[in-house]
């Protein structure tokens, strides 16, 4: 944003006039109307930059910010000159910013959630990384250890500070040391990243974040599009490296408007810590049509096989497919309390074929993911008929690694005919995507529910089922294989889908019985198709119920049954289901012992 002459919002000595120019729109835009909204353009949205300062002052709740200082840098390792010498840079800057470098951090709140804030500052040396950033950065960390605090990171840079040299660039490792330290600990970490941020800072602690946001159009990337464009000798498209691209390629997890940022943070410091006893975030999650439905009464969940009607396969296959089934967006939007979706596997891909985030259901911190279908073509399309590709499974493992990491249950949601079969999700490895999932599932130290809602097909759907609980919709299938794909196997011919359907044992009613599944989740009248929220209320009670089970268990036990659940199946002798299981597992622990 300018006027006459150009600063950015919140910096030392910026010029006062009454009005500014939108560099993207050219608007004029009244200077107090401006900063009232944190250097956002009222117009189109653009948002110029901000000081360390102003920063802190807009994410931390008022009065509620502590300073901290890190210790004492060298300030001119190499004696470095230029144009001019390095020490004066440094006096230049400043005195223009008003800071000692180009990092500030304080300890304070968020809607009252404890947390440590290290921003970054461009205004000062182009927020360049150098031993006094990085120095501060890794105290931050340690902050925020010690407090057992979030820490969130808000980062702008060109990258690492020339005229430091070598010690500028170990910064990038010191860093990254510090944030494997809170990883360890399993201590929340949040980036916000904002315009732009390069180099070793996008190379090192801004994208090692357990969740990273970016404000609209903020640019990341390693090497700068100047310096891309010089060396590939090509134009780079439109939008490359803005927030927008790098969500489309899963690289972050979400971008939000600079004044939604408190509100999604609350919403993961609650998910992470808890309720404090002060207020807790805004409720930015649930549908608000919820408290107007009439609550179901309480379904048990039915254990025992004896209780389920037999049904004929197709018509269990026609219910599990009724696109009218609640999806996995339908169920976050009745469940949850607050809710902050997570996207990408982090590695150049996101997936809508399975979708997922961290909230509250019923003031209870989850992660909830699952495959999304779709009410119609088009939605169908969008989430390719829920069919994950690789990125969906590495995905699911990242969420499924915050889970355990911040110690909150894990629930999935299956509904899938299968994993995509594409060449391109051949080439990205599926079956490794799915190995991978398989392996991490199994050794999870937190609760995980898993719930078939629809329909579960193959190894695409078990890749979100390994789980301490593995419930199913009353109306829901569970199978090795599609009753087409089987047919035209053995059969020789799809038409003989109806009689492979039956062969396959894939209702509700056989899998209890095979101790495939733990539970049968009633549902209303008709099916979930026939009344959706209901239905969707009465899973999320069986759900509840569940964890509430599963969370009298000791870590290492609940990783040992779990374990040892898998290794039953196919085992002769009593199904691994109800007391029986408890039995099987008795039995076992003698026998070791």
């Amino acid at each position: 944003m300018n006027a006459k002459t150009s600063a950015p919002a919140g910096s030392a000595g910026a010029p006062v006039t009454d009005w500014l120019a939108c560099p993207r729109c050219r608007a004029l835009v009244y200077r107090k109307r401006f900063e009232r909204a944190d250097g956002v353009c009222p117009s189109c949205g653009a948002h110029a930059p901000l000081s360390a300062a102003r920063r802190l002052d807009a994410l931390l709740d008022p009065g509620s910010a502590r300073p901290l200082t890190a210790a004492e840098t060298v300030h001119d390792p190499l004696s470095f000159a230029d144009l001019k010498p390095y020490p004066d840079r440094l006096s230049a800057a400043r005195a223009a910013t008003g800071h000692a470098d180009a990092v500030r951090v304080a300890a304070g709140t968020v809607f009252g959630y404890p947390v440590v804030v290290a921003a970054m500052d461009f205004a000062f040396m182009g927020g360049s990384l150098g031993v006094a950033a990085g120095e501060a950065v890794a105290m931050a960390a340690e902050a925020a250890l010690a407090r057992r605090a979030p820490l969130v990171l808000v980062t702008s840079s060109g990258g690492a500070r020339m005229q430091e040299g070598a010690l500028a660039l170990m910064q990038m490792a010191k860093t990254a040391a510090a944030m494997a330290a809170l990883d360890e600990a399993g201590i929340l970490t949040v980036t916000v990243i904002a315009d732009p941020t390069y180099g070793g800072v996008a190379a090192s602690f801004a994208t090692l974040a357990d969740v990273v946001v970016c404000e609209p159009g903020a640019r990341m990337g390693f090497a700068g599009p100047r310096v891309i464009e010089q060396t590939i000798g090509q134009r780079l498209p439109d939008g490359f490296q803005t927030a927008e691209f790098l969500l489309r390629h899963g690289l972050v997890d979400a971008v939000h408007p600079r004044g939604e940022l408190r509100r999604t943070l609350a919403v993961l410091l609650a998910s992470a810590c808890g309720h404090p006893d002060r207020t807790g975030p805004p409720r930015a999650g649930r549908d608000d049509r919820v408290a107007e439905l009439p609550r179901p009464a309480p379904a048990t969940v039915v254990r025992d096989p004896a209780r389920l009607a037999v049904r004929s396969a197709p018509e269990v296959v026609a219910a599990a497919r009724d696109l009218r089934r609640p999806t996995t967006r339908d169920h976050l939007a009745y469940w949850m309390d607050t809710f902050v979706e997570l996207r990408g596997d982090r590695a150049g891909a996101d997936c809508p074929a399975i979708v997922g985030g961290l909230g509250t259901v019923e003031g209870r911190p989850v992660v909830v993911l699952g495959h999304q279908k779709g009410h119609t073509t088009a939605e169908l399309v969008r989430a390719n008929f829920a069919m994950a590709s690789p990125a969906g499974y590495r995905k699911a493992i990242r969420l499924a690694r915050l889970a355990e990491k911040i110690g909150v249950p894990l629930v999935t949601l299956i509904d899938t005919p299968g994993a995509h079969p594409g060449i391109e999700a051949e080439q990205q490895g599926q079956a490794g995507a799915i190995a991978d999932c398989l392996r991490v599932f199994t050794g999870l130290r937190v609760p995980v529910v898993a719930v078939v809602t629809g329909e579960g097909g193959s190894g695409g759907a078990l890749a979100l089922g390994v789980a301490d609980r593995v419930l199913i919709g009353a109306n829901a299938l569970y199978s090795v294989i599609s009753p087409e794909g089987c047919a035209a196997i053995l059969w020789k011919t799809r038409e003989e889908s109806p009689a492979a359907a039956r062969a396959l044992g894939l209702d509700a009613r056989s899998l209890l019985e095979l101790g495939v599944v733990d539970g049968v989740v009633p549902e209303p009248e008709g099916g979930a198709q026939a009344d959706p929220a209901a239905a969707s209320l009465i899973l999320r009670d069986a759900v509840l119920g569940t964890l509430d089970e599963l969370a009298v268990l000791e870590p290492a036990e609940r990783v040992r049954r779990r374990r040892r659940r898998l290794r039953g199946f196919g085992l002769p002798g009593p199904t691994a289901t109800g007391s029986d299981r408890a039995r099987f597992e008795d039995t076992d622990e003698e026998e070791s012992a």
